[in-house]
């Protein structure tokens, strides 16, 4: 039985040992995540937090630009979101402060250090007890050399009980340390609920702020869709068409009335290219939907360069990348009844939106021919600058380097569209759709034109102004035609010859020119 008490008690004092190693690891750790954890709070200190700071910013900012600027609107509405999130964050903080980093600095500079505290009594008093016990025996060896016995035994009794004392204050102190080190390992799981606790307030924080979020978000999505000022360059058509209420986009419409006004007569349209400032300049007012029509009647080259850049800038193109192998099988049948009827049906596959704008595209190019005598724009010159603005391949990537190597296998569908436009497309078209020439004010890109100057105004002195600018002009089809069949190039086969190199081959005078 004595052996198993010492068994037993040298077990505990292992445990206690362990116990007493463990404390000093968790009083790091807690101190440490304590002081991080400290560093995250934003309001710590009584600070403003950054958020209120920003919500703050954002109202002023909305008081200034006004409701009725779009940019107003946003920054009202994000920042009343963000003061929202501010005081969603400072009660998440203040729970956070109080369930988990008081918690933790009891952890680690009170409790911990109280135990270590008691540990370095005890230690004391176990020196103490060690002085008291060595006294105590040191007396006895010497009462028994003395011959004076009486004084002698009374110090020895005095001795031994200031050791008993002693001995019974190291027991209370061990007893109370062993109670402490016991119960902070009983109180571990207590310890690890603080970091549970950390996670679900954070949680809930978290869920919140995305309620908040989903709930403005429906708001500023209907401030965009509202707003009548939306950009089309750059846009899939089908969604410019859907946010502007049209059927036509809006920089095809306005460009072709425009030039149908004041460009047909024009030498060299959609081949000479117009200044690069001021065709940046009428993009973009017709991204924002308005157009001086006073100051691009006189620049028709303007006009022409916007709308090929309009349909050079669409995600996919016009005519689609999905029909881009039915063109291209279509443009190789040499037989040219089929030919013409292989590329109706291609044109009867594009979806409506596509369908509706190419339709009103070729029925212009097709009436821009008329005046090919003058203007030099036959349906082959035509389909050699715009195209590759029309169709081109999905891993193509770069555009305006294909644009110097436009395929004969394009241009071989372009062309007979043009040519035959009305059999393509029967009957007459409304070009004016809005029913307006000129600029339209902001209602969905769909709204009345001013009056269009007259088509003859000022001819003369914008055929004198560009004049200077105005290189010579490209071939007509049919010398192109002669040009190439001489060398065996046949325009309805894929030969991987194009247009440039014709031009480089025969025109060379053309190559700082061709567009």
């Amino acid at each position: 039985k004595s052996m198993n008490r010492l068994i037993i008690a040298a077990l505990f004092s292992f445990f206690l040992c362990q116990v007493e190693k463990r404390l000093e690891l968790v009083k790091q750790v807690s101190h440490s995540t304590h002081k991080k954890l400290t560093a995250c709070l934003q309001g710590q200190q009584g600070k403003k937090l950054p958020l209120t700071t920003l919500a703050q910013c954002m109202v002023e900012g909305a008081a200034v630009l006004g409701d009725e600027s779009l940019l107003g609107k946003m920054l009202k509405l994000c920042g009343e979101t963000q003061e929202k999130l501010a005081h969603e964050l400072i009660l998440f903080e203040l729970t956070i402060e109080r369930d988990v980093v008081d918690p933790l600095y009891d952890l680690a500079e009170v409790e911990i250090p109280n135990i270590q505290k008691q540990r370095k009594h005890l230690a004391k008093l176990v020196l103490d007890m060690d002085s008291a016990r060595t006294r105590y025996y040191q007396s006895t060896k010497s009462s028994g050399l003395s011959s004076n016995l009486q004084p002698t035994g009374a110090k020895a009794d005095h001795l031994r009980e200031e050791m008993e004392e002693a001995a019974n204050r190291m027991e209370i102190c061990r007893d109370q340390l062993s109670a402490d080190m016991y119960s902070f390992v009983a109180k571990e799981m207590d310890y690890a609920s603080y970091f549970q606790t950390l996670i679900e307030v954070q949680a809930e924080y978290h869920r919140k702020s995305l309620e908040l979020l989903q709930s403005v978000l429906p708001q500023i999505k209907a401030h965009q869709e509202t707003w009548v000022e939306k950009p089309c360059y750059g846009k899939p058509l089908e969604e410019h068409l859907a946010l502007s209420g049209r059927d036509i986009a809006f920089p095809i419409e306005a460009c072709v009335t425009m030039l149908l006004e004041c460009g047909m007569q024009e030498e060299g349209l959609f081949r000479i290219a117009p200044s690069a400032s001021k065709l940046k300049k009428l993009k973009a007012s017709l991204d924002c939907g308005v157009m001086d029509v006073q100051e691009y009647s006189a620049d028709p080259h303007a006009i022409a360069g916007a709308l090929k850049s309009y349909l050079r800038e669409l995600p996919e193109p016009l005519m689609t990348y999905e029909l881009y192998n039915d063109w291209i099988q279509a443009s190789n049948i040499q037989d040219q009844d089929k030919r013409l009827q292989a590329l109706l049906n291609a044109c009867e596959k594009l979806p409506p939106a596509n369908n509706n704008n190419f339709k009103y595209l070729i029925k212009f190019l097709s009436k821009l021919t008329e005046d090919q005598d003058v203007n030099k724009m036959t349906p082959g010159n035509i389909a050699i600058v715009l195209g590759p603005n029309l169709l081109w391949m999905h891993n193509e990537g770069n555009i305006p380097e294909m644009m110097t190597t436009v395929s004969l296998q394009i241009v071989g569908i372009i062309e007979p569209i043009i040519q035959h436009a009305d059999w393509f497309f029967p009957g007459e078209i409304e070009f004016n759709v809005t029913g307006n020439y000129g600029s339209p004010v902001h209602t969905n890109h769909n709204s009345n034109y001013s009056s269009m100057p007259s088509p003859d105004m000022e001819q003369m002195e914008r055929k004198q102004n560009d004049q200077s600018r105005r290189p010579l002009s490209v071939a007509t089809d049919n010398m192109m035609l002669e040009f190439y069949k001489k060398d065996g190039y046949d325009p309805s086969i894929s030969t991987g010859i194009t247009f440039k190199h014709i031009y480089e081959k025969y025109c060379p005078f053309y190559s700082t020119t061709f567009t």
